[in-house]
Order: structure tokens, then C-alpha cells, then sequence
């Protein structure tokens, strides 16, 4: 009887124990699954948007020209033209207004050193130059894109025409001579102009600004333009070309020599500058 009573009580325990185990396991389990299940879902992918860029609407640039007959510093500014400017980026065709000044040289300029009475150098002039010539010329003109991409790291290739006024400037050449002050070209002191013996130097730039005529006439010009910036922004531009102008009056530049009223001569020229 006893036994009985123990084996009783041992089912007892066990089964309450096992009761126990079975029922902390359900609920960690069921405790497991809700956290599984009351996770967050992961945040949407943030859509970026892209900036807007803005079409490229004008150009400024400066530069300096190289001639056969002399040198020019010259400005264009101008207005882009295609038929979407929004995806034309730097490669447009161009509208421009171009302001430049000039100098033209004769061929045969050559500068020489002046010998005074003792024979030691003094100055440096130019034998036989009887004129200065300058000229002022406003023109417009259209820069045509004949190659090229929309890849800023390409070079773009324009056909450039320029057409307008032009305003020649002739200002007498003075020399500087023995026992006197400084003389220009005449029939009275054309001797002494021309003696190579008496002449100390130039007479300065200034000297003849008082005597400067004024000649008007025009100009055309064609080139190719080559720009090879990499930066939308920027101008860097290269151009190879011809260049006329044409003078109502007859120009001296030498003595003994023949007077022009016209100068053509081959150029290349520099120029750096802005878009926006």
C-alpha cells in the first residue's frame, strides 16, 4: 500500500513537471514568433531628384590676334542659337558682336639701333617708317558648328564670318636728328628723315597724337574656330583665318614706297572666356 502511494506521487510529480516544461516552451515559442512578427518593415528607397541645369544663353570672351601685317586685341560677346538649347549645351551656334583694335606694320619694318656723333648706340627706330596706322573695327557676325558633340572632353569646330565698320587712325612717325628736335617725313626734312648718320632714335609714341587723321572704312573676316575646353562653362578657343579691311583714302606706312587702301593678311588668334 505504501508503494502505491509513492509511485502515485512520483507520476504526480513528473506529470506536473513535464505540465511545466511543456507549457514554458509554448510560450516561448509563442513570444518568439510575435517578435518576429512585430518587427518594422525596412524604410522605402529615398528617390532622389536631379538638380536642373540650365541652358547655356551667352558667351563673353577676350583675346589677342597675331597677323601677317601686325597684331589686334579684340572682345566678342554673343547669344547662343540651336534648336533645343537645353540639350545644346557648348555645342551652339553663335551670334556675336566683336569690338577690335589694331595695329598694321608694312613688310619691311625693320628696327635698327641709332648711332649718335661717336658712334655708340642710343636708341632703336624704325628706318624709312613714315606712318603709324591703328584701327578701331565693330562688327557682328555668325559662328557656325560644323563639328562636333554634346561631350564636354571633344573639341567643337565652328566656320566663324565677321563683317562691320572700321575707323583707321594715321599718326605721323617722328625721328629724332642731330642739332634738332624731332621731325616726320616732308619734302623739307625728308633728307635728314632719311639719314641714317643723324638719326638718334624714335621720337616716342605721344609725339603726332595731335596730327592723327581719321579714315573710316570696313572690314570682313572667315575663320575657323576651334574651342577645346573641357568645361561647359569656360571658352578656350583657338581660330585660324583671313582677314580684309578696305579705307576710303590712300594709307602711307614707308617712305618710297607705295600707299594702300587696303590690308589682307592671314591671322591666328587666343581667346579665353565665360558661358551661362
Amino acid at each position: 500500500m505504501v508503494c502505491i502511494k509513492r509511485s502515485l506521487r512520483v507520476i504526480a510529480v513528473l506529470a506536473l513537471v513535464g505540465s511545466a516544461a511543456h507549457a514554458q516552451q509554448i510560450t516561448f515559442s509563442s513570444d518568439s514568433t510575435k517578435t518576429v512578427q512585430q518587427a518594422p518593415p525596412p524604410p522605402p528607397p529615398v528617390k532622389l531628384k536631379a538638380p536642373k541645369v540650365k541652358p547655356i544663353l551667352h558667351e563673353m570672351s577676350f583675346g589677342m590676334r597675331l597677323n601677317t601685317n601686325g597684331w589686334s586685341f579684340f572682345t566678342d560677346y554673343g547669344k547662343a542659337k540651336a534648336a533645343d538649347l537645353k540639350k545644346a549645351d557648348m555645342f551652339y551656334n553663335l551670334m556675336y558682336l566683336q569690338a577690335e583694335f589694331t595695329e598694321k606694320k608694312d613688310p619691311k619694318e625693320q628696327k635698327v639701333a641709332a648711332q649718335t656723333l661717336t658712334n655708340k648706340g642710343s636708341s632703336n627706330y624704325i628706318y624709312g617708317k613714315i606712318n603709324n596706322f591703328y584701327a578701331l573695327k565693330l562688327g557682328a557676325g555668325f559662328r557656325k558648328l560644323i563639328a562636333g558633340k554634346p561631350d564636354p572632353g571633344c573639341v567643337s569646330i565652328h566656320w566663324a564670318n565677321t563683317l562691320g565698320f572700321s575707323l583707321g587712325m594715321q599718326k605721323p612717325y617722328y625721328v629724332v636728328v642731330s642739332g634738332s628736335n624731332a621731325i616726320k617725313y616732308s619734302d623739307v626734312d625728308k633728307d635728314d628723315f632719311l639719314n641714317r648718320n643723324v638719326i638718334r632714335g624714335a621720337g616716342g609714341f605721344s609725339k603726332g597724337l595731335g596730327e592723327m587723321v581719321f579714315i573710316p572704312g570696313g572690314h570682313v573676316k572667315s575663320a575657323l574656330h576651334f574651342d577645346f575646353s573641357t568645361n561647359r562653362k569656360n571658352v578656350l578657343g583657338v581660330e585660324a583665318g583671313v582677314n580684309a579691311e578696305f579705307y576710303s583714302q590712300p594709307i602711307a606706312l614707308m617712305a618710297n614706297e607705295k600707299t594702300v587702301t587696303n590690308f589682307i593678311d592671314l591671322f591666328v588668334s587666343f581667346q579665353y572666356g565665360r558661358r551661362w
